[in-house]
């Protein structure tokens, strides 16, 4: 399954504030992430230059998910006193991320879970002090709960009335952009990004399309691919999930706040199976770069539509989570 619109490249949209990335340059333990050139890869695809943007490893976590959480967090505690529980809804990185930032902070997490994720994702979320409420349902099932439990909802789904935080979480996700503003000398031909609601692909599309006509193309797996099926109808999509490696993703409708983003700003879309991904990992892997299944779809999602490309001089694949 395929979606594409070339005409997204002349969509603008205003950049995200300047401060974000001072902020997360004075945490403990921060460093950019590296993007690896993998040459082989790009002999493979018949393009120029690949790049991988590795999130395996950021500030102490195995996914970008802390980017939008610290920031989130931060901006949540000015003016707070005394100690609050944070709430979320989470596929694993998102919760942990939060839980994580909760602990170091002083507060406490309550974090919802769908049956779908793997109990090593679930351990890791209580091992950061997190109260662990498991969901008999899906992810949008978990968000629900969460939305409704006391505490302070920190969530990357945004809906009307609840909108700020959601963009704070997106500002907080375009740190990693430019970090490879900082290690590319020149803008990419095309962006690959995994897409579960789409408030990283919104981080993205709103720094690329604040300046240039870099392509962008969604990955999702083909059992949960409502940014692919709202792009295909024109409008926010629901749509069912089924069981995927691609837990991260694993997401039946699109955020809200994203929407008008993803539907404006991104050229392309593609739906992959467990077996591509499966694949792409396990290629990643030989070359040292260890990503997990949401990383890893990346990879699969290029090599999806890689015939319908013309030349390709420079792409960067995010791969936003390591191996469990």
């Amino acid at each position: 399954m395929k979606f594409s619109r070339p005409e997204a490249r002349s969509w603008r949209c205003p950049p995200g504030p300047a401060e974000v990335r001072d902020f997360h340059a004075g945490l403990p333990g921060y460093a950019p992430t590296p993007l690896t050139e993998l040459p082989s890869l790009a002999a493979e695809l018949g393009i120029g230059r690949l790049f991988v943007k590795d999130e395996s490893s950021r500030l102490g976590l195995p996914a970008f998910k802390a980017l939008g959480a610290s920031w989130a967090v931060h901006r949540l505690l000015e003016g707070v006193t005394g100690q609050v529980t944070f709430t979320t809804a989470t596929d694993g990185n998102h919760g942990r991320a939060v839980a994580r930032l909760a602990r170091l902070n002083g507060h406490r997490a309550h974090v919802f879970v769908p049956t779908t994720v793997p109990e090593e994702a679930v351990e890791a979320i209580r091992q950061e002090n997190a109260q662990v409420t498991v969901v008999d349902g899906t992810y949008d099932d978990a968000v629900a709960q969460a939305a409704q439990a006391d505490g302070v909802l920190v969530q990357d789904m945004g809906r009307p009335g609840y909108e700020q935080v959601p963009q704070w979480i997106v500002e907080g996700y375009g740190t990693l952009c430019h970090e490879i503003d900082e290690q590319l000398p020149a803008e990419p031909d095309l962006v690959v990004i995994p897409v579960g609601v789409g408030s990283f692909a919104q981080a993205v599309v709103t720094h690329y399309r604040s300046r240039s006509g870099t392509r962008l193309l969604a990955v999702e797996p083909d059992t949960a691919a409502c940014v692919l099926h709202s792009l295909q109808a024109g409008e926010l999509t629901t749509v069912p999930t089924g069981g995927t490696i691609m837990a991260g993703l694993n997401c039946g409708t699109p955020s809200a706040t994203s929407w008008p983003y993803l539907r404006n700003g991104l050229d392309g879309a593609v739906a992959i199976s467990d077996d591509d991904c499966v694949q792409a990992m396990e290629d990643l892997h030989a070359l040292n770069v260890h990503s997990g299944p949401c990383g890893a779809a990346s990879l699969a999602g290029l090599r999806a539509v890689r015939a319908d490309l013309h030349d390709l001089d420079t792409v960067v694949l995010i791969s936003t989570e390591g191996r469990p």
